[in-house]
């Protein structure tokens, strides 16, 4: 099993960050926040904050592979966003596939929020796309296989 506390997921976005928290025990994940993007140093500094104040052990950050599993132009740059956030923070970052994590998120909210509005809902959508990504890892390491598949950086 992995150190106890917190896990946090991220959906990197051009504009926002989608923010989603795990419980202590590592089971469920829920949406947290969404925070406006800004510099990479207001926006490494803003998930340290948050590492700290939520007892974060990990970061999942959503991998946007293309559907044939390659490394489009999105994905290197998240690549490389990651990695410069895990040289930024004591919290070790783990890439992981978040193909369909927005459609499920937009599911998601459709169903549990039907009243909001579409600004609303695109306000949200981010942290609900976090937990999707988020729970998938959580779910995939609660599997038989205790090696959840992680994706290997180069």
């Amino acid at each position: 099993m992995s150190e106890p506390g917190r896990i946090l997921g991220l959906d990197v976005g051009e504009k926002r960050l989608g923010v989603a928290l795990s419980d202590p025990s590592q089971v469920i994940a829920r949406p947290f926040t969404v925070v406006r993007r800004g510099a990479r140093v207001e926006d490494f500094a803003t998930i340290g904050r948050l590492v700290e104040e939520q007892g974060v052990v990990r970061i999942v950050c959503g991998y946007p592979l293309s559907l044939d599993g390659s490394e489009g132009p999105q994905a290197r740059r998240v690549r490389r966003y990651a990695e410069a956030l895990e040289q930024a923070l004591t919290a070790p970052v783990v890439l992981w596939d978040e193909s369909y994590s927005t459609v499920d998120a937009d599911r998601v909210m459709q169903l549990t929020r039907p009243r909001l509005s579409p600004l609303e809902r695109r306000g949200w959508v981010d942290a609900v796309a976090a937990a999707v990504i988020l729970q998938s890892y959580l779910d995939a390491r609660l599997a038989p296989d205790p090696h959840p598949p992680e994706i290997d950086r180069p």
